[in-house]
Order: structure tokens, then C-alpha cells, then sequence
């Protein structure tokens, strides 16, 4: 027997009864402000009855473990009964219905037992969710109050993706030369929609300025080229936001200069000096164009008072968009078939049409098992101008030459920049 880890756990599940009973406290103590009555003992009770069920939870779950685990099935019945003649004997004197502190107290026991089972983190971290889930009640009807039947329906369509859709799609590789995977087409078009779906809240919550530039720096970190095709799109709509948007894709376009960075460092770091003139030229272009555009649109007037998304998330655009993003990416992976691992230049070019990323890090780990330095460098590189190019082409294409005009120039300015610290590094 392990007195040390009996210990610890009953420790935690002592604290995580007494997260939740702080909150439930603090709670009870300003009602009793609000509503001018005298504060006793009732609000301190509360506190220790919900550490206490949390040490009972910890002390039922090592008798279980000591014994049967019929013996904390019966506990948890015996508490739930408690709680319900509570949630009773209040109702009736009140009139409140509202059972959010039995509920909590009944987690408070479960995670007290979760803890001694072994699971610290785990019923810690819920302890502290479920606090802070209690503690912003009024913001969360703020929020729902505010939603409207549209946004409603677009939030619950993004968690059947996410929790329903993507779990389901098969993990391998299928179709020509392996290329499709479904869970990986699942991701581009969670992705593609997850931008416009963040974009959307982004901009109503902290307004255009601030809520398209986040959006644009986060979407960049996961998806530069899923993010200019939402961000192009939303330009086609006339939103009026053309020199926001060309900012938000040119930002998101030099965040690659720095994962890139990134990636390299991770796999072969000798690499990192033969690739910083070109790398510098490649974000450094688009750094200095945003700040530009940003003071720009201080005297830019909105062309019209719509939001830019009408709907937080399009699924069918975001479908048609990564089934393009698939083919290029299937007509890349059969160049690669075609020319073999000897055309590194050829295949770095067309592999940059659909993703930079996966061609960086082979090229990289190839460098460590014998390729050339130079050969791993410039072909980085030509993917990156490549990749460049072709989000430069989409932002004409699906955004139109209002948003071209602002945004591709910068990317085709970009792609020399690089194109000058390949040829002098």
C-alpha cells in the first residue's frame, strides 16, 4: 500500500470540493448583499460542505478500491438522495427550481473519487472548469440572449464536425498514389470553415480592426492558404472591409517566414543560417505591408453597413474549396511519382502548390541523411515562393482585383524577395 499516493489523492480531492465551494460561496455571499440581508454562518456551511463532499467522494472511492466497487455505486445513491430532499426542503422555501448547486455538489464527489482513483489532473482541471463554468452564468445568457437563430445553427453544425464527423472519417491513405485521406480532407474543411466561423464572432465581439487581424494571425499559424480563401471569399461579398481583409491574408501569409523557421529548427537546425536571407524576405515584405494597410484604413470608410460573413459559417463553400485544396494536393503527390526523389527542385515546386510544411520537413530530414544543404535549401525555398504564388493567384481569382490589388501585389513583392536571398545566399 502507497500511503504517500493515498495521501496526495485524498489531498486533491479535498481541493477540488473546495474550488467549487469557493465559487458557490462567493455566490450565495452576494446575494445576500443584494437582496440587504444579514450575512450568518449559511455561506461558510456551503464552502465546507462542498470540501467535505469532495474528501467523502476521496475516502468512498478508496474504500470501493479496498473493498467493492458496489460500495461507491451505493455511496453516490445515498448522496444523490441527500441532495434531492436539500434541492427539496430549498425549492419549497425559496421558490428558486434552479438545481445548479446540487449538480455541482454531486460532481464534487465524483471528482473527489476521480482523484483517489488516480486521475489528479483530470479532476483538477474539471474542478476548475466546472468553477468557472458557475461563475460566468450571466455572461453565458449574455451570450445565448445575443445569439441569433442563424449563429445558433452555425455553432452547432461546427460541433457536429468537430465531435461527430471528423472522429468517423478513416485515418489512412486511399485513392491515386495513396493521396486522399479522409480525416485529412475532414481537417481542410474544418479549417476553411472554422476561419470564416472565427472571423465572423471575431469581428461582431472585438470589431474590424482588431477581430480580422487575430483571426488573420491565428489562421495564418494553422492554415495560411485556408485563411486566404476565406478571407477572399468574404471580400467577394462587397463587405467593404477590402483593405482589412488584404491585411489580414498578407499577415497571414508572412507568419509562414517564421514556422518555417520553426519546422527547420525542429528537424535540421544546421540549415537555419543558409535559409535566413530568403526566409527574411519573405516575411519581412508582408510585416511592413500590413502596417501600411492598418494606417490605411484609419481614413477608409466601410462601403457598406452589412457584416463581412452574413453566415458564420458557409459549409458548402468550405466543402468545394477543400475538395480544390485535394486535387491539387493529389496532382502534386503524382508529380512526385512521376520524377522520382532525384527532381527535388521539381517536386518542391509542385508540392508548394498545395503545402509548404510537408516538403520543409522532409527536405529537412533528407538534408541530415545525405542531401546537399544547398539542394535541401533552395528547394525549401521554391516551395515557399511557389506556395506564395499561389495564394497570390486565389486572392485574384475568388477575391477579386479590388483585394488582388492590395493583397497579391504584396505576395508577388514577397516572392522576389526571396527569390533575391535564394540567388545571393
Amino acid at each position: 500500500m502507497n500511503y504517500g499516493t493515498e495521501l496526495v489523492g485524498m489531498l486533491i480531492a479535498l481541493a477540488v470540493g473546495l474550488v467549487i465551494g469557493f465559487e458557490r460561496g462567493w455566490r450565495s455571499q452576494n446575494l445576500d448583499e443584494e437582496r440587504h440581508e444579514e450575512i450568518d454562518d449559511q455561506t461558510v456551511t456551503g464552502i465546507r460542505t462542498f470540501g467535505l463532499l469532495g474528501l467523502a467522494g476521496g475516502v468512498v472511492a478508496q474504500l470501493a478500491i479496498l473493498s467493492s466497487p458496489l460500495f461507491l455505486a451505493a455511496a453516490l445513491l445515498g448522496v444523490a438522495a441527500l441532495l434531492i430532499v436539500g434541492y427539496i426542503h430549498t425549492s419549497k422555501a425559496t421558490g428558486d427550481l434552479g438545481a445548479t448547486t446540487e449538480v455541482a455538489a454531486l460532481l464534487a464527489f465524483l471528482l473527489g473519487a476521480l482523484a483517489v482513483y488516480g486521475f489528479y489532473l483530470e479532476a483538477a482541471v474539471a474542478a476548475v472548469i466546472t468553477a468557472v463554468l458557475l461563475g460566468t452564468k450571466e455572461h453565458i445568457h449574455a451570450l445565448l440572449r445575443s445569439l441569433t437563430r442563424l449563429e445558433l445553427n452555425a455553432s452547432l453544425q461546427m460541433l457536429v464536425i468537430v465531435l461527430v464527423v471528423l472522429p468517423l472519417l478513416p485515418n489512412e491513405a486511399m485513392g491515386p498514389w495513396d493521396s486522399l485521406n479522409p480525416q485529412v480532407i475532414g481537417w481542410l474543411v474544418l479549417l476553411i470553415a472554422g476561419i470564416s466561423f472565427v472571423g465572423y464572432f471575431a469581428v461582431r465581439v472585438l470589431g474590424d480592426r482588431v477581430g480580422l487581424v487575430l483571426t488573420a494571425l491565428l489562421g495564418g499559424l494553422t492554415s495560411s492558404t485556408a485563411l486566404t480563401l476565406a478571407f477572399s471569399r468574404m471580400a467577394r461579398l462587397g463587405s467593404g472591409r477590402t483593405t482589412l481583409l488584404a491585411a489580414g491574408i498578407v499577415l497571414a501569409c508572412g507568419t509562414m517566414a517564421p514556422r518555417l523557421l520553426l519546422e527547420v529548427a525542429v528537424v535540421n537546425r544546421a540549415l537555419l543560417l543558409p535559409l535566413l536571407p530568403g526566409i527574411i524576405g519573405l516575411g519581412l515584405v508582408p510585416l511592413l505591408a500590413v502596417c501600411w494597410l492598418l494606417w490605411r484604413h484609419k481614413g477608409e470608410q466601410t462601403e457598406c453597413g452589412q457584416p463581412a460573413l452574413s453566415n458564420p459559417m458557409d459549409l458548402q463553400q468550405a466543402i468545394v474549396m477543400a475538395l480544390v485544396l485535394t486535387l491539387v494536393f493529389m496532382l502534386s503527390r503524382g508529380a512526385e511519382q512521376w520524377f522520382g526523389n532525384e527532381g527535388v527542385y521539381v517536386l518542391a515546386l509542385f508540392a508548394g502548390i498545395a503545402d509548404v510544411d510537408a516538403i520543409t520537413i522532409a527536405l529537412a530530414q533528407q538534408a541530415r541523411d545525405g542531401l546537399a544543404s544547398e539542394v535541401a535549401v533552395r528547394g525549401i525555398l521554391l516551395a515557399a515562393m511557389t506556395n506564395t504564388a499561389v495564394k497570390a493567384g486565389i486572392v485574384l481569382v475568388v477575391g477579386g482585383w479590388p483585394l488582388a490589388r492590395r493583397a497579391s501585389l504584396v505576395l508577388v513583392l514577397a516572392m522576389l524577395a526571396a527569390g533575391v536571398g535564394l540567388f545571393f545566399g
